[in-house]
């Protein structure tokens, strides 16, 4: 008896205060877990491969840039060679020509003044003029004193006209001899002149003019400036080639290699990069654990699930980082959503695709297409997977991600006018992601079902399959429990949709809740086909003990074909810890006035935890008392069905089952309607308040 009794006895004594300090232990190391994890991922993903080279050395191989980065040797090569293409500015220096004039008008006053005074004689006006202030000496002279005065103040003016006009456009210093060799050519080839006023006129202008166009330094440094200012920068686009193989490392080649981190430097720490990762990977996880805090705190109580989460996290940012050397746009965002969405909440899928749209994203630098694609394609993939009642779904939910991807990447092409070819290309690569996505969460779901023992829809369908070996063991060794149990889920079905709890888990665990029949199933009154009854001829207790231990027998037999522990828990909750009354007074009656424990009349399991499994243990009771009912009419099912949830609230067996009477009252309701519907004759259980009779009762309500 002893080793058929006892799953409270085994289980661990542990306080609450201990539970929550190490609930909260788990949670902080799932959190440094996932930091981690993902700080490595993207550090390894964003900081770039790096060489040890120096300048003269050959490249080993390609060496791409890590990133856009300005060519800044280049762009100031470019600016100043736009610089130096700048003319030089000028400006013209109006003073020297009336400084030139005023020469001119000073050199032929002083002919006019010494040719005027008649008490100097010819070699005296020589001499005196002589002393002029250009310096003009020799024959040309005699010309000025000898030539007709009319012709010398034509000379002043015409000399003066042709300085003028040449000063005029501004005569540089370097341009000034070549100014003065025109001047002679064009005077020399004049005929209105003889030779000697010619060559006079040469002397006072050779004398006279003089260099009025100087560099304007600063107008000059302006205009380079300009220039400079217009050069666009030269930018190396992330994936350009820096070295080809072989090349030789150049100066300029060595400092880009240096700003884009690709040499070795122990001693650099990147900490602008690291910063950033940091501050990133902090603000997602405070974003997830905010959502799971508001809106789904009960998965801070599964940290086994919260593992699963981080895993296909990473998985995902593995995967899509290894198919990157094919196409960015093969990178397998939806799949953490597809997986998620099944496996825990379509809820949280949607925001983890929003965190790894953005990590993937960062890693990717950002492309527009990527990133639209990775959040639209997700969010389809997460909403297809809603309802999945079948593994064949999971590859029509492939396909819609793999529309909802080609779609985002050619409206978004032709939105920024790409190639036609590219944005062809692009959406290729699009659609193999969205079936690469279905085939990785098809192939993987069943181990991330049996790692994490998650029941999913699609898990709960297969075990509600008649064609499972434990239903078909159930079927052929204990036909009437298998019927019974097949009725206890249809109501079960019906109650958990009346209060929004899982119907079909509540279904499928009704069709396990009473394997443990199947080890000795003549001993229950629905496998007995005949009026024999084995329980007429031993002792009660035994007959006791063996009606409880069908709960301990199923668990074993549960165990034994893998099923997953929310079925397991509606074999070991479906009659929690209540009392087997028909061998308890029986076993009174024949103590002839000694004691009996009450306690040795109980089942030793746990009381429902959770809707479903209430749902079950009241359904359970339902139909066998029902089955019982001889002239039924709608009244009797009702009040039996109202008694038997009274009498399982008050004996305490719904206490911790979270049930509001609101909800007992929706789940009677159901009862009745699916009833009424499946209703065949049964026969009528006796009052167990008669003495000679509440012992059948109790026994088919055992069942």
């Amino acid at each position: 008896m002893g080793k058929l009794r006892g799953f409270k006895d085994k289980l661990p004594v542990v306080s609450k205060g201990k539970v929550l300090k190490h609930k909260k232990a788990q949670l902080i190391i799932i959190a440094l877990l996932f930091f981690v994890s993902i700080f490595a991922i993207l550090t390894a993903s964003l900081k770039p491969e790096q060489f040890d080279l120096s300048v003269g050395q050959r490249a080993p191989s390609d060496i791409r840039a890590s990133k856009n980065i300005e060519d800044r040797w280049l762009t100031e090569k470019r600016k100043e060679e736009a610089a130096e293409a700048q003319e030089l500015q000028y400006k013209l220096d109006q003073s020297v020509q009336s400084e030139v004039k005023k020469d001119v008008e000073g050199f032929f006053t002083l002919i006019n003044e010494i040719r005027n005074d008649e008490e100097l004689d010819t070699i005296e006006k020589r001499l005196l003029l002589e002393d002029n202030n250009l310096n003009i000496s020799g024959p040309n002279l005699n010309v000025a004193l000898e030539a007709p005065i009319e012709r010398i103040k034509y000379l002043e003016n015409y000399i003066y006209e042709i300085i003028a006009q040449n000063m005029r456009q501004g005569i540089k210093i370097e341009d000034l001899q070549t100014a003065k060799n025109e001047i002679k050519d064009y005077i020399l080839g004049l005929e209105d002149f003889d030779d000697p006023i010619k060559e006079l006129a040469i002397s006072v202008i050779n004398a006279t003019i003089r260099p009025n166009k100087f560099l304007d330094i600063d107008l000059t440094e302006q205009k380079r400036q300009e220039a400079r200012e217009e050069v666009e920068k030269v930018m190396i686009q992330k994936g350009d080639i820096i070295l080809r193989e072989g090349e030789i490392v150049t100066f300029d080649r060595m400092k880009i290699m240096q700003e884009l981190g690709l040499l070795i430097d122990n001693s650099k720490i990147d900490f602008m990069l690291y910063t950033g990762i940091t501050a990133i990977v902090l603000v997602l996880m405070l974003l997830i654990i905010s959502y799971i805090y508001v809106f789904n705190r009960e998965l801070f109580k599964k940290p086994s699930k919260l593992v699963l989460m981080l895993i296909i996290i990473v998985l995902t940012l593995i995967i899509s980082k290894a198919v990157s050397v094919i196409s960015i746009y093969l990178m397998p965002v939806a799949l953490s959503a597809m997986l998620l969405s099944i496996l825990i909440d379509a809820r949280i899928s949607i925001l983890i695709n929003l965190c790894l749209a953005i990590l993937i994203g960062i890693i990717t630098g950002n492309d527009i297409m990527f990133n639209a694609m990775a959040l639209i394609g997700g969010t389809v993939g997460v909403f297809s997977m809603i309802n999945t009642q079948q593994r064949g779904n999971i590859f029509i939910s492939g396909l819609m991600v793999s529309l909802a991807n080609v779609i985002t990447i050619v409206a978004i092409g032709f939105i920024h006018s790409n190639e036609v070819t590219k944005v062809l290309t692009f959406g290729f690569y699009s659609i193999l992601n969205g079936v690469l996505c279905a085939i990785l969460t098809v192939g993987s779901l069943p181990m991330w079902e049996a790692l994490f023992n998650i029941v999913t829809p699609l898990k709960l369908l297969e075990l509600s399959n008649p064609n499972h070996p434990l239903l078909k063991k159930l079927l052929i060794e204990a036909p009437g429990t298998y019927h019974h149990s097949i009725i206890v889920g249809n109501l079960s079905e019906a109650a958990a949709n009346a209060v929004e709890g899982i119907s079909l888990l509540a279904r499928t665990g009704a069709f396990y809740h009473d394997i443990g029949k199947t080890c000795r199933p003549y001993f229950f009154k629905e496998n007995q086909l005949t009026s024999e009854n084995p329980h007429d001829n031993i002792n009660p207790s035994l007959s006791s003990l063996i009606i409880t231990g069908h709960v301990k027998e199923g668990i074993e037999l549960a165990n034994k074909y893998k099923l997953p522990k929310e079925i397991q828990d509606f074999i070991l909750q479906h009659h929690g810890d209540t009392l087997v009354a028909y061998f308890y007074h029986k076993a009174k009656n024949m103590a002839n006035g000694e004691e009996v424990d009450e306690q040795t009349f109980r089942y030793s399991g746990i009381k429902p935890q959770n809707k479903e499994t209430a749902i079950v243990m009241l359904a359970d009771s339902v139909e066998a008392a029902v089955r019982s009912l001889t002239s039924p009419t709608k009244d009797k099912i009702e009040n039996m069905i109202h008694k038997i949830v009274k009498d399982k609230l008050e004996d305490g067996q719904l206490e911790e089952s979270n049930l509001t009477l609101k909800e007992l009252e929706k789940i009677k309701q159901a009862f009745i309607s699916v009833i009424m519907g499946i209703f065949h004759e049964r026969i009528e259980y006796p009052d167990i308040d008669s003495k000679d009779t509440k012992g059948r009762k109790a026994h088919e309500l055992s069942n």
